[in-house]
């Protein structure tokens, strides 16, 4: 009850917003004025977000997070190397953090803080297993399960066995939401590579994220407008489902096994490399996102003002993005006509 009375007030704004937009916005490419300062406030709570996960970080950590940064950046940038590797790069990343850590847990003065030892299995894990009511082999059972609704479905797409394209776009979110942890912030990119412009425009995507970084929920909600926009309301489901299916599978997966995990010194260790390798990659969204998001001068006026609302003034994410619209409408050419410019000309970049 919780969870969807958490969701289901962005699910159902998200879903409206991506069906009107798609509909009513003659020119997808040439948003109304009212729109054009969505993106650059969108891309500034995401900056938010990586400074405040990337501020509670060690020197171990730091150095994982900036490998992963890079990686990531390396990957959406380079000609010679398949955007698409990004769905194996980035567990890789995150698998290779766990290793790092895990490994200078065992040394004798290692660089990072691990705590202390665990308690071990006590009455209290005792009373933690009956709560939970989920045996183990269940729980084993359901992460078998979400591993061969995966393998199922990718196979059916990519092969073509099955053309439909509802089932492509439940694929396409389930296959993300499996292969990454860390938060919304992390899948951007992914989805930002698989949805334009096969599904919507860049600017689309953008407007979207303006709306989802507004809405009350998690970010995951942003699957719902992306879905609207290409396929309506069943689209919004299928894409909705299919993000938030791995997660919620692997939670009822996980958790019996969580009573003994979280008192294991070495499963500590894995999961806080993992952590920091996910920050990285929220930092290279922040990269990746705001090269597509700022446009002109405007824009890049735009995500300063509201960025410094967000750090500094503390500023909730709604009212960050309502300020970002109202002030990319202003500077619109529909309005002052300020800041049309093509951003960073003057210094041989090219616009996009």
């Amino acid at each position: 009850m919780a969870f969807m009375l958490w969701n289901f007030p962005g699910l159902i704004i998200l879903t409206v917003c991506g069906v009107l937009l798609d509909t009513f916005v003659a020119d997808p490419e040439n948003p109304p004025f009212w729109l054009i300062g969505l993106g650059p406030a969108a891309i500034s709570l995401v900056f938010k977000a990586f400074y405040g996960f990337a501020v509670k970080l060690d020197a171990l950590g730091v150095c994982l997070a900036l490998f992963s940064c890079l990686a990531a950046i390396l990957l959406d940038n380079d000609e010679n190397i398949s955007s698409s590797s990004s769905q194996w790069v980035f567990p890789t990343c995150l698998i290779i953090g766990a290793i790092v850590t895990f490994i200078d847990s065992k040394r004798k003065n290692p660089w990072s803080d691990y705590g202390s030892p665990g308690k071990g299995w006590d009455s209290e894990s005792d009373e933690t297993m009956k709560r939970i009511g989920i045996p183990m082999w269940v729980g084993a059972l359901i992460i078998v399960v979400w591993a061969a609704v995966m393998g199922v479905t990718t196979a059916l797409t990519r092969r073509g066995t099955v053309n439909n394209v509802y089932l492509e776009i439940f694929s396409i979110m389930y296959r993300i939401g499996s292969i990454i942890c860390g938060g919304g912030q992390v899948v951007l990119p992914m989805l930002q590579e698989e949805v334009v412009p096969a599904w919507m425009t860049n600017e689309q995507f953008l407007q979207g994220l303006g709306l989802a970084q507004s809405m009350p929920g998690p970010l995951f909600n942003f699957s719902a407008y992306l879905g609207a926009v290409y396929k309506g309301v069943p689209g919004a489901l299928m894409a909705f489902t299919g993000l938030f299916g791995p997660g919620v599978i692997l939670i009822f997966g996980i958790v019996p096994f969580w009573a003994r995990l979280r008192h294991n010194q070495n499963f500590k260790a894995l999961l806080k490399g993992l952590n920091s390798t996910a920050i990285g990659l929220v930092g290279a969204a922040c990269v990746i996102l705001w090269e597509s998001a700022i446009r002109t001068s405007a824009d890049a006026m735009v995500f300063s003002f509201a960025i410094t609302l967000a750090v500094y003034f503390g500023v909730m994410a709604p009212l960050v993005v309502l300020a970002g619209g109202v002030l990319g409408a202003i500077f619109s050419e529909e309005a002052l006509n300020l800041g049309q410019q093509p951003f960073c000309v003057a210094a041989g970049f090219a616009p996009i």
